[in-house]
């Protein structure tokens, strides 16, 4: 039986991203376990795996749970499972899995792979911060035996500073959306209005859906601003999330006078319909990996905003959505009022957007996620002997 591990920071990502790719390599007779901290609030939906095993790493960098006691942990589960590949996502998973596991690759006891949701090296950052960046990535390279990336930036990115040799780096688009879940006729009227009914919406009331953790990178204060800017009180907002930053969002919408137009749902199961309901889902992130809230809203049918940063732009290039500069709040205002006031351009994004996002269905993923592991574990051609 083959054996895999799939190793995040946190549970979230498992919950969110990956299960799928639990129940899919189990269908095939794989043992599947999954590592992620146990401090997480957001549990994993265990029964998607073999086993779950809790590791005591934490998001921030350069949290001293990273290196004491996890290294150890994640090399000496590896070598007692006898995994065939461990698969890790996330930064800090990531770089602390692959250096646990430096030993028992270099012996070849286990191969790597490692999916980089969005390098923190990037188009706009410091130069200090790249360059730092970098490096780790370069040395984390030397530890891996399959470099996954999800978006053109990070590829090209990714070729420039040889982080891994050419030919072990994969482009992914992304890990996939459930597009029979993510689909209009899959959510009845009576759910849309259930939420409408929530914000306490009127029938002429329409919103604009941002479905993102409250954290400075997601810029959610750009969304508040843009509202800000249209003097338009049938226009609302719609906030899907929890984060740090959720208080002070909620503040920052009292400042600019627009607190009865703007809706903090907190964490969502019910993403679906909030789509379905919605004039247009918005992104105005400065920097992300592919965007799996634009994925969503491809999916459903429901018009996309985003700031022109990768991933992003990966998305909604070539006509299939908006894209405005990071921190633009007038572009964003100019186009959260198309959208109430001009539906005929946005359908024919739509239109475009249902037909781009079947390339990034999960189960094409899970076939390529196959054929990348079938490929690591195939035997190694023999080398060839000289003619004498």
């Amino acid at each position: 039986m083959k054996k895999l591990l799939i190793a995040t920071t946190i549970q979230r990502t498992l919950r969110d991203f990956l299960l799928p790719y639990g129940d899919y390599f189990r269908a095939q007779g794989w043992q599947v376990d999954a590592m992620a901290n146990a401090r997480d609030p957001f549990p994993a939906a265990e029964s998607h795996f073999d086993r779950f095993y809790a590791v005591d790493w934490g998001r921030r960098p350069l949290d001293p749970h990273n290196f004491a006691r996890a290294p150890r942990a994640v090399r000496e589960l590896v070598a007692r499972e006898k995994y065939d590949i461990v698969h890790v996502h996330t930064p800090v998973a990531a770089f602390v899995a692959r250096f646990a596991l430096r030993g028992l690759r270099a012996a070849r006891q286990v191969k790597v792979v490692y999916t980089a949701h969005g390098f923190h090296f990037f188009k706009g950052n410091s130069k200090i911060k790249n360059g730092l960046f970098i490096a780790l990535e370069k040395l984390a390279g030397r530890w891996t035996d399959r470099l996954v990336v999800i978006n053109r930036e990070d590829y090209d990115a990714a070729q420039k500073h040889r982080i891994v040799p050419r030919e072990n780096v994969a482009l992914m688009p992304g890990i996939g959306v459930d597009l029979s879940r993510y689909s209009r006729g899959a959510v009845s009227d009576a759910q849309v209005a259930a939420a409408r009914e929530e914000m306490r919406l009127t029938p002429e009331d329409r919103y604009i859906l941002m479905i993102a953790e409250f954290n400075p990178g997601k810029r959610h204060r750009d969304a508040v601003r843009a509202l800000a800017r249209i003097e338009e009180p049938r226009l609302h907002l719609a906030f899907a999330g929890q984060g740090p930053l959720f208080a002070e969002t909620q503040a920052l919408a009292r400042r600019c006078g627009v607190e009865k137009r703007c809706h903090f749902l907190g964490q969502r199961d019910d993403v679906p319909a909030l789509l379905k309901g919605a004039a247009a889902a918005v992104l105005p992130s400065e920097r992300e990996g592919l965007p799996r809230s634009i994925l969503e809203a491809m999916a459903m049918g429901t018009p996309a905003i985003g700031a022109d940063v990768r991933g992003t732009r990966d998305l909604l290039a070539g006509g299939c959505g908006t894209l405005v500069p990071v921190g633009d709040t007038e572009a964003l205002a100019h186009a959260f009022h198309a959208v109430f006031g001009a539906p005929a351009p946005c359908r024919e994004h739509v239109r475009r957007a249902s037909e781009k996002v079947k390339n990034y269905a999960i189960e094409r993923l899970q076939k390529m996620h196959e054929q990348l592991y079938a490929g690591l574990l195939s035997p190694a051609p023999a080398p060839r002997q000289k003619k004498r």
